[in-house]
């Protein structure tokens, strides 16, 4: 664990704005927030620091982490495509991909050498939908706590824009190499693409990032600076809100490349490393 810099320690007396992901960050392998993060939590808004979620999953899914929290800021779902709030039910922002560009992408998916190893996911107002049900997405589905509604050919859910389009597969040198591919075909100008975890290649528009969408909370929603704002995250997706935020910390189980561009790096997920990190630069 890196030692905090009294630059830091500075900086934390400024933080407002608590963002944190959920998975890999607040939630491990028992899919809950533990009770030491949650005391945490309540005592950083105890004083006065407001907190808020971010994080690739449905909003639907994240959901029951923001409540549990006591958030009463908007929830950013879908990497910040989908912010709203779950009070007044008020949707800020929904930015989507183009059904041209899902068109493609699914066509790239069912290439014969691709079809049978990648488990494809759409998400259309917040409902998702899939080819058939494979043990990929059952097992995804139940750990989110939404039901996987099977199309067959996915061109048929495409009557709208997706938010999202995930491919999950078990091998992860086919998610790289999808990810090293699609990137060379498009620009970051035309689609966002990340991976939230190394099994999860996810792909929204290119507006979309975690990083857009907590400036928007912060500086748009709450008139804050990104000085005032601390984010902990774990993956590739929580990079540009790990670089947008005044302190941003990587939990000790995020990949190398990740915690290199954090200010400080923190314990584990198991080890309740977003309570260290909370209690370190916030209590």
């Amino acid at each position: 664990m890196q030692k905090a810099s009294t630059d830091n320690q500075a900086a934390a007396k400024e933080i407002k704005l608590l963002v944190l992901d959920i998975d890999g960050t607040i939630a491990g392998h028992s899919n809950t927030i533990s009770e030491a993060v949650k005391q945490a939590i309540v005592a950083a808004q105890a004083r006065g620091i407001q907190v808020a979620i971010a994080t690739g999953r449905m909003y639907r899914s994240a959901l029951r982490f923001h409540q549990d929290i006591g958030s009463t800021l908007p929830l950013m779902a879908y990497q910040g495509a989908w912010i709203q709030d779950p009070n007044t039910q008020k949707i800020h922002r929904h930015w989507v991909v183009s059904r041209e560009i899902a068109h493609q992408l699914l066509d790239y998916f069912e290439k014969p050498e691709l079809r049978s190893l990648l488990s494809v996911h759409f998400y259309i107002n917040d409902q998702l939908y899939v080819r058939e049900l494979t043990r990929e997405t059952q097992i995804y589905a139940e750990r989110s706590g939404v039901i996987a509604i099977p199309v067959g050919d996915l061109r048929q859910a495409l009557t709208n824009e997706p938010t999202k389009i995930l491919a999950l597969s078990d091998d992860t040198d086919v998610i790289d190499k999808l990810l090293g591919n699609l990137r060379r075909q498009y620009t970051p100008a035309e689609l966002y693409l990340t991976t939230s975890v190394a099994t999860f290649f996810e792909a929204t528009n290119a507006s979309v990032n975690k990083g857009t969408a907590v400036r928007y909370l912060a500086e748009e929603l709450l008139g804050l600076e990104l000085a005032n704002v601390m984010a902990i995250g774990d993956n590739f997706n929580d990079v540009e809100m790990l670089e947008y935020a005044g302190l941003g910390v990587a939990m000790g189980n995020a990949p190398a490349g990740v915690q290199a561009i954090a200010k400080w790096v923190a314990p584990s997920v198991e080890q309740d490393g977003a309570a260290v990190a909370i209690e370190k630069f916030l209590l």
